[in-house]
């Protein structure tokens, strides 16, 4: 069983509503994100030799990660003070998210079109499992959300796209085009002062760091999708991911959705 549990873990037979995040969890549209960032910032820092490399490129993909779950524009701040500090000049966080956005881009359409046009099917880009697991808590009486820090309007088009919209009637969550308008924990609280539930009833699936933590933070049970976005249904955890993850709290890691059923059952203890 590829379902890593950890200390924290405990049943939740109460839970009714469950809190799902769209990149790298559900979604592989914008697979390889972290690495299209990273190289970026390689690049634009020159490091000197290999060794230099190596280094920057383990410190800064923790970096990168630690800030999965919210807007990018935070990885653009982060990387412009370490600028300034390293080199006595950054352009402006804007700037590189400007330039981080156009890079990404370019994938992210090819596979959009590749949809579109019907040369690779939507479950191409769905994480391994995923769309069964979500008939299973459909068909089972869960309330399902959809909570990202990708501007709304992509998760929307894209969740559509998947054929993943109708699942999540309860709620579709993205970000804002002013990131001080947006942050997964008050939409979190927004979720749950609305449905009336407490953390016994939360449950989060999620790749990133901030989803894990805000349910850990308001007692629910945080499941850990430390996926591997770049080789669908291979099984295997992605190790930088499930360091950060397990930092933040997790309670469960798993590669994928292939053991969900049975994931699900141990939460609910069945």
């Amino acid at each position: 069983m590829n379902t890593e549990y950890l200390e924290s873990f405990a049943p939740r037979p109460a839970a009714s509503h469950v809190v799902f995040d769209f990149d790298g969890t559900l979604s592989l549209l914008r697979q390889g994100w972290p690495s299209t960032m990273l190289a970026m910032f390689i690049e634009i820092l020159m490091p000197a030799d290999h060794k230099e490399r190596a280094a920057l490129e383990s410190e800064l993909t923790t970096e990168i990660l630690s800030f999965n779950g919210r807007q990018p524009i935070h990885q653009m701040r982060a990387f412009a003070a370490r600028m300034q500090s390293r080199v006595g000049q950054a352009r402006s966080p804007e700037d590189y998210l400007s330039e981080y956005a156009t890079r990404l881009r370019i994938g992210i359409n090819t596979r959009i079109e590749s949809v579109r046009n019907g040369s690779a099917a939507p479950d191409s880009f769905v994480l391994h499992g995923a769309r069964k697991l979500l008939e299973h808590l459909r068909d089972s009486g869960f309330t399902l959300y959809l909570l990202s820090g990708t501007n709304e309007n992509f998760v929307r088009e894209e969740a559509e796209l998947l054929g993943l919209t109708h699942f999540f009637a309860a709620g579709l969550f993205g970000g804002t085009p002013d990131p001080k308008d947006f942050s997964k924990e008050r939409i979190y609280d927004r979720i749950m002062g609305k449905a009336g539930i407490t953390g016994d009833n939360l449950l989060s699936f999620g790749d990133g760091p901030i989803e894990l933590r805000a349910t850990v933070e308001r007692g629910g049970l945080p499941i850990a999708v430390a996926s591997d976005e770049i080789n669908n249904g291979s099984g295997r955890i992605d190790q930088d991911k499930h360091t950060v993850l397990t930092g933040a709290g997790a309670a469960a890691v798993i590669p994928d959705y292939r053991h969900a059923f049975e994931l699900m059952d141990r939460i609910l203890d069945r």
